[in-house]
């Protein structure tokens, strides 16, 4: 059974999955596909192009696959994709994508906080959470486990790695490695996310690797290729280590910069 409310505005050739329920007021376009077990709160619009996984709430004023804010889209036929367990709250906007990705995408057990916005061509993963009023430009990737501070601002195609948190009112321009603490202004490295890695079952011997690899790339006096090099000689092959090397490998904007105080 599907609880969809007679004010609710729903083009017949919409999907609904089984078990979801549709809000008075809320108002859903043609090309659509909802998963089973989803709640689309009153007011929200979901446009062409949305696919939306299972057991996700969508609250009043989100507005799912708007056309992109971006001069180049010529009204391509994209997609925006929210992932199983996501929760987007209030008046949150995600763009769709446009010919550069195709697509927008939302992971899996992600939250997304009131007032946030998701431009076109963003790939965020798994267990992402996005704090209030956070704008993130156009084709940024996050990975899994990020957590984005309330107000912070995140340029376009910026990579922010797994397991990072970023303080609330960050401008974030440049690629952020994995593992890693960001905060002041302008934006530093302010150490691991011990706390994170804590939570999320990380050993005391790989918080210790982890902390010694940044202090290689940031407190040695090392530039970057130097750092990189001693980080690949001196510390065995693992996959902490391995995700660092390959991340600032293939930064093309370059990595944030470390701490004035270090």
């Amino acid at each position: 059974m599907t609880n969809i409310s007679p004010l609710a505005v729903v083009d017949p050739e919409a999907q609904i999955g089984q078990n979801t329920h549709i809000e008075p007021f809320a108002v859903i376009h043609k090309d659509v596909i909802i998963g089973d077990n989803c709640h689309i709160f009153s007011h929200t619009v979901i446009f062409d192009g949305a696919r939306i996984g299972n057991n996700c709430y969508i609250f009043p004023g989100a507005v799912i696959a708007g056309i992109p804010q971006d001069l180049k889209f010529k009204g391509e036929r994209t997609t925006a994709e929210i992932g199983d367990n996501t929760t987007i709250r209030e008046c949150v906007t995600i763009n769709r994508g446009t010919a550069s990705k195709g697509k927008t995408i939302i992971g899996e057990n992600c939250l997304i906080m009131a007032y946030s916005h998701v431009a076109h061509d963003c790939f965020l993963n798994n267990h992402i959470i996005i704090g209030n009023a956070s704008q993130i430009a156009g084709e940024v990737k996050i990975d899994d486990f990020a957590i984005v501070s309330g107000g912070t601002l995140i340029h376009q195609f910026s990579r922010i790695s797994k397991h990072v948190m970023i303080q609330g009112g960050s401008r974030v321009g440049k690629d952020i490695p994995p593992y890693t603490l960001i905060g002041r202004d302008p934006i530093t490295y302010c150490g691991i996310n011990i706390v994170g890695l804590r939570r999320r079952g990380f050993t005391n011997q790989q918080v210790f690797l982890i902390q010694d690899i940044y202090r290689t790339l940031y407190t040695r006096g090392l530039n970057n290729t130097e750092a990189l090099k001693a980080i690949e000689t001196e510390y065995e092959p693992s996959e902490e280590r391995d995700l660092i090397l390959n991340f600032i490998k293939s930064s093309e904007r370059g990595i944030v910069r470390g701490s004035i105080d270090d």
